[in-house]
């Protein structure tokens, strides 16, 4: 995939050492300092930040790849070691003054409802109601770094961004929680000071978009006026991205929140765990959809529907391949993973959990790119349709299925609601947009990993290894995946992966 193939796998590489670290936070410094009120409490303030951003950008991150095509015009004589530059035309400037309106807006909405939030949380997780306006600071900080991101990604520079968010925003956490678990800073201390690696992580993304030469913050009020038309299809796509997002990013956090609301902060910091385990199932399709989504945009408004279907096949491909692979190593030793984490007994009551919630993240994983089609694509007023679809069914299923499973129906109305928004996408893209990101070799390694999953079970329970010493239970059954692996690498699953492996195991000559 030229360019994508090269820096997806750099971003990946970042990301995945960026895993490491988050691992070691997660898994070894939280669950043995942290009490699960408290891992709790974090998670939503994280995840209520995350929200705020996703309303307050109005759209940004999708308009910036949308649109820079369009306002983008080469500069003869003008090249960077990969690329020509290239002028915006003061694009970048509404990319910062938009986000901007978008947050004053809604500080302001959330400071007029603070009595209604804090009444639903009051009775199980009172503990958030003290932090209720910390999340303010997070969420500026958090919405800018966004940006700044969003901005290299059009750039197809993901890789030191990615660093930021992967790796430095995780070293400052470790930190951070350390200071606290030896009591050098109070918790009030904590929440202040997790505000302040974000406006680190926005500064340093800042100076990385200045650094590329690519980027002026400067509006250009000519290029308006010539351009009424384009103008007025940007205004158009932001208002519409802006009702959109009241609906799709509610989704994501809606099983955190009906958690902590209600069943308390103690139970949301199993489930954060439970979920901190399955996001790894999709990490891949973070750093090659950063990179692919500017190429397919590009692709999708130029009319280029026969390279859209070809690259949007591509990435779905890889990305559930390599999400299933996570996915199988995960599941396979998830008793070992409970074993050696610090209070795993009281964490492991998520077991079941993480199963399901894996299963969603490896259909997001999978399909994620479908949605981009559609949002770039002539069709993208039905990406509100799904949205709403999405988020009704989140909280339909949260209400009904968590007062019957607890955290189990959190996670069951995850893969319940996920599963139906991408089903929707698939025929959105396949009917009405002629792609079709299916392919045999996804039923491949559909059918593979079914197989693993099977034996699994039975070497689990019908040959009894549960019985066993977890150390051995879990090699043993990690043995299914050395010909699970060769078979993938036989069929030639994917072109790109198997290329990649003969680069670094045969040697040229």
């Amino acid at each position: 995939m030229g360019i994508i193939a090269k820096q997806s796998i750099k971003g990946t590489v970042v990301t995945y050492i960026g895993v490491a670290i988050g691992f070691i936070t997660t898994f070894f410094v939280m669950t043995r300092f942290l009490t699960t009120e408290e891992v709790g409490l974090i998670r939503v303030m994280i995840d209520a930040a995350t929200l705020f951003v996703g309303l307050a950008q109005l759209g940004t991150s999708s308009s910036l790849i949308r649109f820079a095509p369009w306002f983008k015009t080469a500069e003869q004589g003008q090249r960077t070691k990969d690329v020509q530059q290239a002028t915006y035309h003061g694009f970048w400037f509404w990319a910062v003054v938009v986000p901007f309106v978008g947050f004053l807006v809604f500080a302001i909405i959330y400071w007029a409802c603070k009595v209604p939030i804090t009444q639903w949380f009051a009775d199980k997780s009172p503990l958030f109601v003290d932090y209720y306006y910390f999340v303010l600071p997070i969420a500026f900080f958090l919405l800018y770094q966004t940006v700044f991101e969003t901005c290299s990604n059009v750039l197809m520079r993901i890789v030191v961004p990615r660093a930021v968010r992967e790796i430095g925003i995780r070293i400052g956490l470790l930190a951070l929680y350390i200071l606290y678990a030896f009591r050098v800073i109070s918790m009030d201390g904590f929440v202040i000071a997790l505000s302040g690696v974000y406006a680190l992580a926005t500064l340093i993304n800042l100076g990385y978009v200045l650094a590329t030469e690519h980027i002026r913050f400067k509006p250009d009020w000519a290029f308006l006026k010539a351009n009424t038309k384009l103008i007025r299809d940007y205004g158009l796509y932001t208002g519409f991205l802006i009702i959109s997002a009241v609906t799709s990013v509610l989704a994501p956090s809606l099983s955190s929140f009906f958690v902590t609301a209600q069943m308390g902060l103690n139970y949301t910091g199993i489930f954060a765990i439970a979920t901190y385990m399955a996001v790894l199932v999709s990490i891949p399709y973070r750093s090659v959809t950063a990179i692919a989504a500017p190429q397919l945009a590009d692709a999708i408004q130029k009319g280029r529907l026969s390279e859209a279907n070809t690259l949007t096949k591509q990435v779905v491909n890889n990305t559930f391949l390599i999400g299933a692979i996570i996915f199988l190593v995960i599941w396979i030793n998830i008793d070992l993973l409970y074993a050696v984490l610090p209070n795993g007994e009281t964490y492991s009551a998520a077991r079941t959990c993480v199963f399901i919630l894996m299963l969603s993240q490896l259909i997001m994983a999978a399909f994620n790119i479908t949605l981009n089609t559609i949002s770039y694509g002539r069709y993208y007023a039905l990406s509100l349709v799904l949205s709403a679809i999405l988020t009704a069914a989140a909280i339909i299923a949260n209400n009904l299925l968590i007062p019957r499973f607890g955290m189990n129906g959190a996670a069951m109305s995850n893969l319940i609601s996920y599963g139906l928004y991408m089903v929707l996408a698939l025929i959105v893209v396949m009917g009405c947009m002629k792609i079709n990101p299916l392919s045999r070799k996804m039923l491949i390694t559909l059918g593979l990993t079914l197989v693993v999953l099977g034996l699994n079970y039975s070497l689990w329970y019908e040959f009894n290894l549960h019985q066993t010493n977890v150390w051995i239970s879990s090699l043993v059954r990690d043995c299914l995946l050395i010909p699970y692996l060769f078979v993938i690498y036989k069929f030639q699953v994917s072109d790109e992966i198997n290329a990649l492996l003969r680069s670094i195991f045969i040697p040229r000559h």
